[in-house]
C-alpha cells in the first residue's frame, strides 16, 4: 500500500542546475550513468504498468516545445522540453528542459529539478543501454556524427557502459570536433579528429548520428554502412527531421522505445507502416532477440521517451533523499484548514506568515 507522509508532501525538493552540477561532483558522472542504466532498465522491465502516448508537441517555424508526461500510478512526471537549432545562432541552447516528479495518491508534486543537463545524461545513458543488447560484443571503436551539446555525453556513455576506447569525431563545424576532444581530453580515450561522414565511419563498429538541422537530412548512406554495424540514431526526433537514408534502413533491424511516437519522430517515418520493427522493452525483457548474429545490421531509431524522464527524476529524487540537507520550495499553500484557501489573504494570516518566515 502507498502512503502518504503530509509533512514530507508539504515541502517540494528543487534541483537547479548549480545542484544538478553539485551532485555529479560528488558522485562522478561516469557513476552517476552508471546509476542512471540501472534505474533505466528496471522501468524498462516494468513497461507495461506505465501511461504511454506520444507526447504533445507544439512546432513553430523555428523549433518545437513538448511535454512528455508519464506515470506508473504511483508517481507521476513530466518533462518541459524545447528544439531550437537557430537558437546558437544568437547565444541560445538548443535544447533547455526541466521536469517535476508528483505522487499520485495526493496529486502533490515532489521535485521540480532542471532537465538540460539530466536530459543529456539521460539521452546518453538510453543510448548505451540499447547498445548493450544491439551493438558488436566487445565493440571498441565509435564514429560520432555531430559533435554538439550531446556529444560529449553520449561518448562518455558508451566508454562507461560498453569499454569504447576510440572514437572517431566529425562535424561540419571544426570549432564544434576541437570543442568536443578538448573536454574528453583527459577520460582516457584516443579521439581521433575526421574531415567527413565518409571517413568518420571507416572502421567503426558503434555510429551515432546526433545532427540538430531540423529538416530531413540523410547524414549516412547505406553505402556507407558495412553489415555488423549498430547505429545510435539520436538526432531524428520530430516530425521532418531525419538522418538515415531509407535503404539502410531497410537493409537493418531497427530497434525503438515507443513505436506510436517512432512512427511520427524517428527516423522510420520515412517508412510506410507495414515496416517491422521492434520495441527495445521486449529486447530487454529477453522476449525477443537483439543482435543474434555477428552480420547483423541493426539500429536504434531514438527519440527520446517520457519512461527514460520518469527514471531519471526518480533516480534524482532517490539521490537527493540521502542528503542531510537538499532545497526546498514553498511552491504549495499549507493552511490549517485546507478548506479555506481564502484566509490565506486576510491581513491576520498573512502578518502571521511573514512572523513565521523571518
Amino acid at each position: 500500500m502507498h502512503t502518504v507522509n503530509n509533512t514530507n508532501l508539504n515541502n517540494v525538493g528543487f534541483v537547479s542546475v548549480s545542484d544538478m552540477l553539485s551532485l555529479l561532483q560528488h558522485i562522478g558522472t561516469e557513476a552517476f550513468l552508471l546509476g542512471l542504466v540501472e534505474y533505466l532498465e528496471q522501468d524498462y522491465l516494468r513497461w507495461e504498468l506505465f501511461d504511454k502516448s506520444p507526447r504533445f508537441a507544439s512546432h513553430s517555424t523555428d523549433g518545437v516545445i513538448e511535454l512528455m508526461p508519464t506515470s506508473d500510478q504511483q508517481q507521476f512526471s513530466f518533462k518541459y522540453v524545447n528544439g531550437h537549432p537557430k537558437n546558437t545562432r544568437i547565444g541560445l541552447q538548443t535544447v533547455t528542459a526541466f521536469g517535476v516528479l508528483a505522487d499520485v495518491q495526493s496529486g502533490y508534486p515532489l521535485m521540480l529539478s532542471e532537465m538540460t543537463i539530466l536530459t543529456a545524461l539521460r539521452t546518453a545513458a538510453t543510448s548505451a543501454m540499447m547498445a548493450k543488447y544491439l551493438a558488436p560484443k566487445e565493440a571498441k571503436t565509435m564514429a560520432m556524427i555531430g559533435c554538439g551539446a550531446q556529444s560529449e555525453f553520449q561518448i562518455l556513455a558508451f566508454k562507461v557502459i560498453l569499454g569504447i576506447n576510440q572514437v572517431r569525431i566529425y562535424d561540419i563545424d571544426r570549432t564544434a570536433m576541437l570543442k568536443c576532444q578538448q573536454n574528453l581530453a583527459n577520460q582516457g580515450l584516443d579521439i581521433i579528429l575526421c574531415d567527413s561522414a565518409h571517413e568518420v565511419v571507416k572502421g567503426a563498429e558503434i555510429i551515432t548520428t546526433c545532427t540538430a538541422d531540423k529538416r530531413n537530412a540523410t547524414i549516412l548512406t547505406s553505402d556507407m554502412v558495412q553489415d555488423g554495424v549498430h547505429i545510435n540514431a539520436i538526432g531524428g526526433d520530430c516530425p521532418g527531421k531525419t538522418e538515415l537514408e531509407a535503404a539502410l534502413l531497410l537493409r537493418a533491424d531497427v530497434f525503438v522505445e515507443y513505436e506510436p511516437q517512432t512512427r511520427i519522430e524517428g527516423d522510420i517515418q520515412q517508412l510506410d507502416s507495414s515496416f517491422v520493427v521492434t520495441e527495445m522493452y521486449k529486447v530487454i525483457r529477453g522476449d525477443r532477440k537483439g543482435r543474434s548474429f555477428a552480420a547483423q545490421l541493426t539500429i536504434f531509431d531514438g527519440v527520446g521517451f517520457a519512461i527514460e524522464d520518469f527514471s531519471a527524476l526518480r533516480y534524482v529524487h532517490d539521490l537527493i533523499k540521502q542528503q542531510s540537507s537538499h532545497q526546498q520550495l514553498e511552491l504549495l499553500t499549507n493552511q490549517a484548514n485546507p478548506r479555506d484557501l481564502f484566509g490565506l489573504l486576510t491581513p491576520a494570516t498573512q502578518a502571521t506568515r511573514l512572523v513565521v518566515g523571518a
